[in-house]
């Protein structure tokens, strides 16, 4: 109860208890991650599922705050922080490459999924997975000084819905700074709670842009395309 007292200040008791009894799986445990994945655990959430098959590299540590040990796995690192912070929640680790034929096993114990991936490739998995099964999808994604938010679920608009014409093979490695990726992922979190809440207005069909050089934020409503690749298999 003390540790929670600010939350339950705000939510109630009852809002406390469902973000204990709710369970998020945070893919990729890198720049997004690091933010999503230790909001998630000051909100109390009650298991978190970390997904990602890399080690902790030097370049990571601009951004990637919530490691500190050089070489180490990265579910494995965020977990030991997350504890280190929060001893009384779950951290469930996957050490994989998710991939058409092992998602299915890892998602379906779970209520939300956060994309906190790094490749376009990986994303769009996550969007498909979303669509297939009717889970939960927050969307992130940052470049540069520029970040967007958005949620998707089984029948609002998707990603392929947005980008029909993106090339998922095409990886560009950008710069990024830290405040950007903290922005991005800080909203991600808020939209995990609301939803886990049941509160306020959330980003399902809409897409909320950021451009960190002016502090802009747009929210652009977006349209269900009934021919993209996603809403044929519906």
């Amino acid at each position: 109860m003390q540790r929670y007292s600010r939350n339950i200040l705000l939510i109630g008791d009852d809002g406390q208890t469902k973000f204990l009894n709710s369970k998020v799986l945070v893919c990729g445990c890198g720049g997004l991650g690091s933010t999503v994945i230790m909001n998630l655990a000051g909100l109390g959430v009650g298991t978190i599922g970390l997904i990602d098959d890399d080690i902790v590299e030097v370049s990571n540590l601009n951004r990637q705050f919530i490691h500190k040990n050089i070489a180490e796995d990265k579910v494995i690192s965020a977990q030991k922080r997350v504890l280190e912070y929060n001893p009384e929640i779950t951290v469930n680790t996957y050490k994989i490459k998710l991939d058409e034929n092992n998602y299915q096993s890892i998602v379906k114990d779970y209520d939300i999924i956060i994309d906190c991936f790094d490749s376009y490739k990986s994303k769009f998995l996550l969007n498909d997975i979303a669509v297939e099964t009717g889970k939960t999808l927050i969307h992130g994604g940052v470049t540069e000084f520029f970040g967007q938010v958005t949620v998707i679920k089984h029948l609002t608009p998707c990603l392929r819905c947005v980008f029909p014409d993106i090339d998922l093979e095409k990886e560009v490695p950008k710069g990024i700074l830290s405040s950007v990726v903290s922005t991005v992922a800080s909203i991600q979190s808020m939209e995990a709670a609301k939803q886990i809440l049941n509160t306020g207005e959330r980003l399902e069909g809409l897409l909320l842009t950021y451009n960190a050089l002016t502090n802009d934020f747009k929210k652009l409503k977006i349209t269900k395309n009934t021919s993209c690749k996603c809403y044929k298999k519906i």
